[in-house]
């Protein structure tokens, strides 16, 4: 059964599938240009880069999709930066821009202006209510169960059918996102679209090292940890070195703090942490992971991953015989 049309202004994916910002590094150029190829929609992640190294990024997963697709930016609001990188995706001409870690007033209005979508990610119906009526295009809904920094402590099927009814615009279902069951499941409750993070970090064309992508084939559902980061909220990594010594509050030093965020705790650089992992020290830097991660097995095309979640859903959806 062909899976159902997502829409999100001049957007019309061959499949309702949005492939999560990740950052430090790990969703870039190419693997948000992977996803725009096979039929789904890719998302740079702004985080840990220069205004410039984004444009290049922008200009070069353009390049490497022949222009086919749809490839957006993920820019976080909690950032000193957020303002003159949203700027430069929209003079990019990107197809949309994605926020998360807050929102303004400001973001839509540049939107609309650059005719360009803008996304919240949200973890309540109250901010997916404000969203819409400041000018968001479509509402992301993120639950307990995703990788990275959370806004809430309830899994994503409890609060989607809230969002759901809260808003008219198209919601998509994120957090916890891993088969073609899963899908069914989001859009049964009112979905639009999902948004799948960590399934596509285990990818060959992932910007990730490696070494990062095998912690996620390696870990086990025991291995999860919860850390408060700097950022001021709670966020779900893979357990190492470094998430033991920030456990309790505990603090990590580091040479040079570059003054990445509104507002910081500085127990630790979050920012550094991930700069760690990014250069493959996976022990001693911050590896994020969904819920689910202890699912994947091994790494693979994104083209494959995607033709298999589209199996699975027509077999979730199929009646039995």
């Amino acid at each position: 059964m062909k899976l159902p049309q997502l829409k999100i202004g001049h957007m019309a994916p061959k499949y309702p599938i949005i492939q999560g910002g990740m950052g430090v590094g790990i969703s870039l150029s190419r693997l948000a240009s992977s996803v725009a190829v096979a039929g789904g929609i890719g998302i740079i992640s702004g985080t840990g880069i220069t205004v410039e190294e984004l444009r290049s990024h922008i200009r070069s997963a353009r390049e490497l999709s022949g222009g086919n697709g749809y490839i957006g930016v993920n820019v976080l609001f909690a950032m000193n930066d957020f303002s003159e990188k949203m700027k430069a995706a929209l003079e990019e001409k990107v197809d949309f821009i994605i926020s998360g870690a807050g929102i303004s007033r400001d973001m839509y209005a540049w939107g609309k202006e650059a005719g360009i979508p803008v996304l919240s990610i949200v973890s309540t119906a109250k901010l997916a209510r404000l969203s819409q009526r400041l000018g968001a295009s479509a509402i992301v809904v993120e639950g307990f169960e995703a990788g990275g920094h959370l806004g809430t402590d309830r899994p994503m099927l409890e609060i989607l059918p809230e969002v759901v009814e809260a808003v008219t615009i198209p919601v998509i279902a994120a957090g916890g996102i891993m088969t073609g069951a899963d899908l069914a499941k989001a859009f049964s409750l009112g979905a639009s679209g999902v948004q799948m993070g960590t399934r596509f970090v285990a990818s060959e064309e992932c910007d990730a090292p490696l070494a990062f992508k095998q912690k996620y084939v390696e870990a086990a559902e025991e291995d999860l940890v919860l850390v408060k980061t700097t950022v001021g909220l709670q966020g779900r990594a893979i357990r190492n070195t470094f998430t033991d010594l920030i456990e309790n509050d505990g603090k990590y030093k580091i040479d040079k703090c570059l003054d990445c965020l509104k507002n910081c705790s500085y127990r630790f650089c979050t920012l550094d942490s991930l700069f760690r992992s990014l250069k493959g020290d996976v022990e001693k830097g911050l590896v994020f992971a969904g819920a689910r991660v202890g699912e994947i097995k091994e790494i693979l095309p994104v083209k494959k991953i995607i033709e298999r979640i589209v199996d699975e859903y027509t077999v979730a959806v199929s009646p039995s015989l």
